[in-house]
């Protein structure tokens, strides 16, 4: 068993009340339900001139359960019917056992929340119904079929239609499904829900899609603000339009890149020449080199020039696409999975190069949202060269 923290200091915030986290329909949707119920379970037992009690006072806290919280393990028509009546029983046994009215009321709350425990019944508004049934010093075994059980089918009676009507599922039943992509196991939220050692108000399976939620929530979030500045590649291997094709080639294999961008002399972007404009337009050969292992030579100039070395500016893209510094990674990501694009060249102030963006750098991002073990370089770490998947 492991050893629970301290806790921190309550902060002031905490006692103030909470934000609600529903709209004005939802609540109405609520109140109208709680006094539809209500008004129900009381009406038909007055109707049928059952019993004397119409209705008993812990029915209105079950109604905000009912209504308000329908997936609420708590809220379940177990809970509700069979809460409230066993609640209502233990209440009048103490009635019988104990002459005192104080210790029998407090006997009574106590020794009904352990049986709801123990037969899966925990309901809050059981509590105050085992209050009650000491407080007006009932006697009948009745008192707790007629009106508390009574009282409590009805209001599950309407909660079930009304509930169902409203688009909210009652009783909760676990959706079935396939297994969303998620960083964490059912394992892993059963371990958490019995390391914290409490109740819950919410489902596990509906924890578990909130959670997943959250999580989907979280890393789009994250990638918004993540900017191209945060995660490109720095300072990258640059060639001019005259920069030789032995050159360039020797550069790209002895940086282990796939793509220089070509710039002027002002550091803007004109070109981006790649290792496929080599073997598409220059005649690349494979020799073996001292160590037996195969280098690769370029040696013909491109088809159509003059004789001599060949120059980049006769090989390279021109049209390239380019990003801004401060542009989201959210904005960036399509264009590596939907235009085939494996690098971009990065611009800032006055369309300045200042980095490259390639598949690589944008996957260590990806991969520090699926593994928090992982991280993105940030500015104070040494800068890479820059690769290019292929």
């Amino acid at each position: 068993m492991t050893t629970p923290r301290p806790l921190p200091p309550t902060p002031w915030r905490a006692w103030l009340p909470a934000a609600p986290n529903i709209d004005a329909s939802e609540a109405l949707r609520i109140a109208v339900g709680a006094a539809l119920g209500l008004f129900v379970a009381g009406g038909l037992v007055l109707w049928s001139g059952m019993g004397p009690v119409w209705l008993v006072a812990p029915l209105g806290a079950s109604a905000v359960l009912v209504y308000g919280l329908p997936s609420s393990p708590l809220a379940q028509p177990w809970s509700v019917i069979g809460g409230n009546t066993v609640s209502a029983l233990v209440g009048v046994a103490m009635v019988h056992l104990v002459p005192w009215p104080l210790p029998a009321a407090a006997l009574a709350v106590g020794l009904a929340i352990a049986l709801m425990v123990a037969t899966r019944c925990l309901h809050p508004p059981g509590g105050a119904a085992a209050l009650l049934t000491v407080l007006v010093g009932a006697t009948d075994w009745h008192f707790a079929f007629l009106p508390v059980c009574l009282n409590s089918v009805l209001l599950v009676a309407v909660g079930v239609a009304y509930n169902r009507a409203t688009g909210r599922s009652y009783p909760h039943v676990a959706q079935a499904g396939a297994v969303p992509v998620r960083r964490f196991s059912d394992a892993d939220v059963d371990a958490v829900l019995a390391r914290h050692n409490m109740l819950m108000h919410t489902p596990r399976d509906e924890l578990q899609d909130l959670l997943e939620e959250a999580e989907v929530q979280a890393h789009g979030r994250r990638l918004r603000e993540l900017r191209c500045s945060d995660i490109m590649s720095p300072s990258p291997v640059t060639a001019e339009r005259g920069t030789t094709l032995p050159a360039a080639w020797t550069m790209l294999r002895a940086q282990h890149i796939k793509a220089l961008p070509v710039v002027d002399a002002m550091q803007q972007v004109v070109g981006i020449v790649t290792q496929a404009d080599f073997l598409r337009d220059a005649q690349v050969d494979v020799r073996e080199g001292p160590d037996g292992r195969p280098q690769w030579h370029v040696h013909t100039p491109v088809a159509g020039a003059p004789h001599g070395p060949a120059a980049v500016g006769q090989i390279m893209s021109r049209r390239v696409r380019v990003a801004s510094a401060d542009r989201s990674l959210a904005d960036v990501v399509p264009i590596f999975s939907e235009t085939g694009h494996h690098h971009i060249p990065v611009i800032g102030a006055e369309g300045r190069l200042v980095g490259i963006l390639t598949q690589t750098d944008v996957v260590r991002a990806l991969r520090r949202f699926s593994d928090p073990a992982s991280v993105v370089r940030g500015p104070d770490d040494p800068p890479t060269r820059h690769r290019s998947a292929s």
